[in-house]
């Protein structure tokens, strides 16, 4: 019993030395704790130094005699200056072209001014003649053709022909208009022999440069091809194939309705398609030739018409014209023939 209580004072002793030690190591950790100082954190801003960029003199033009403003620049020849100002004084478009076209071979230096001032004066033009369009009344802005011809043959036979059209555009800014009119009289042996009368109106809404809404109003009488009077109605689609100096090619399709009064009092409605062709082409010396075409089919008497006529330029507004007619109906009435042809010689007054 002895022994065991010797053993457990011998292992607690220690332990029990320790604490004073450890707590004076605590107290020392305080007062040095204490005896610090902490300075709050500062926020300092960034110093930036800018170094000065080295400065590089400018060259000295003057040192050796150049001054810019004296160094030429491209010019346009005068030979090819004069040609140019009196293709436009004369309002001469294919005279500018060509001008255009050869100034490059001529003298390369200055081909970009001389296309610089055409393209200058193509842009005033139009839009000169775009304000002359907007500003125009509806009198205004009308050209066209009048067509006078005859003849009269004695002898054997008495015969007296004469015929008459005009026709009349008017180009607006968005809207074409365009009148027609024609009259055929001939008598022979004091019998009325050949008596036609047509009227037309075609208003034409231009979508773009080339395509356009059409509309057709068309009246014609023919007793010789079996009917006092016929009307048509047509709305369709043109488009201008060709739009070019020398050369136009218009076509059209579309809808269209037809009534038809026979000289045997029987009357014909019906439904129909429509197609026209209109073709001018300027060939040379003068000459144009000029083609237009229409065609009605329907249920019960389809019709196809053609004028192909050339026509030579004599003096100032006047033309001589020869033209050759070709209509078709595909179901005439009373026996009549298909088909009738017209030659026709005739003079020509353009304004």
């Amino acid at each position: 019993m002895i022994l065991l209580t010797l053993s457990a004072l011998t292992l607690t002793a220690p332990a029990a030395a320790a604490a004073p030690l450890a707590q004076a190591r605590s107290r020392r950790a305080a007062r040095r704790a204490r005896g610090t100082l902490r300075l709050p954190e500062l926020e300092l801003p960034p110093v930036v130094v800018e170094a000065p960029e080295p400065e590089v003199p400018a060259p000295a033009l003057g040192d050796v005699g150049v001054s810019l403003a004296k160094i030429p620049g491209p010019t346009i020849p005068p030979e090819i200056r004069a040609m140019l100002d009196a293709a436009i004084a004369a309002n001469d478009e294919a005279g500018v072209a060509t001008i255009v076209k050869y100034a490059r071979a001529g003298d390369p230096g200055s081909a970009d001014l001389v296309l610089r001032q055409a393209s200058d004066w193509r842009a005033a033009r139009a839009r000169a003649h775009d304000e002359r369009l907007q500003q125009a009344s509806a009198f205004e802005l009308w050209t066209g053709k009048v067509e006078a011809g005859g003849f009269i043959s004695t002898g054997n036979s008495n015969i007296t022909g004469l015929t008459g059209s005009a026709d009349l555009t008017r180009e607006g800014l968005r809207w074409r208009h365009r009148l027609l009119g024609q009259a055929d009289f001939q008598r022979t042996d004091g019998v009325t022999s050949r008596e036609r009368y047509t009227f037309g109106y075609q208003p034409n809404y231009k979508v773009s440069d080339r395509a356009y809404i059409y509309g057709n109003l068309g009246f014609e009488s023919d007793r010789f091809l079996g009917y006092t009077s016929r009307y048509a109605v047509s709305v369709g689609a043109g488009y201008g194939v060709f739009r070019r100096s020398g050369l136009t090619l218009d076509l059209e399709a579309g809808p269209a309705f037809r009534q038809t009064d026979f000289t045997d009092d029987f009357m014909q409605s019906s439904l129909a398609a429509r197609g026209s062709m209109n073709l001018n082409w300027a060939l040379i010396g003068g000459l144009r030739l000029t083609e237009e075409a229409s065609a009605y089919l329907e249920q019960y008497n389809s019709t196809v018409r053609s004028v192909s006529a050339l026509e030579a330029k004599l003096l100032g507004p006047l033309s001589a014209k020869f033209s050759y007619t070709v209509q078709y109906e595909s179901e005439p009435r009373d026996a009549r023939l298909s088909t009738d042809t017209l030659s026709r010689l005739s003079l020509v007054y353009s304004f």
